[in-house]
């Protein structure tokens, strides 16, 4: 008897300028260099990652990575968003968005930002 065959989607790498994420073989590089980072760490980032520029809501991310319900009081997804913001360090806050009160939203490298102000035009010098 033949095997089934798995309905497994094999998903592209992410990459840009500092981040890459390699889906099937589940980890992370950042600058080149191997983040050593926990299941949960992986698991979180691979799902923010996979769905890059959307704001995905606390409860979405506590049932996907964690399988809690929505009446689960936790914040285990708070520290490991600090634990993840650590280890992206200087790039922690241009990969990783809060948006209070809903979720978390993954943006990539260079993609605009919409909280920053505009430019201000140089002063003229006499």
């Amino acid at each position: 008897m033949a095997p089934e065959p798995t309905n497994t989607i094999q998903i592209p790498a992410y990459g840009d300028e500092h981040l890459a994420v390699d889906f099937s073989q589940q980890y992370a590089t950042l600058d080149s260099v191997r983040m050593p980072l926990t299941r949960k760490e992986y698991d979180l980032l691979a799902l923010l990652v996979q769905h890059a520029g959307e704001i995905i809501p606390r409860d979405a991310l506590l049932l996907r990575v964690w399988g809690y319900g929505a009446e689960i009081r936790t914040r285990t997804l708070d520290v490991h968003v600090r634990r993840l913001r650590k280890k992206l360090g200087a790039y922690a806050d241009v990969y990783i968005e809060t948006i209070f009160g809903i979720g978390y939203r993954f943006q990539p490298f260079h993609a605009p930002r919409f909280f920053q102000s505009e430019p201000k035009p140089a002063a003229a010098v006499a």
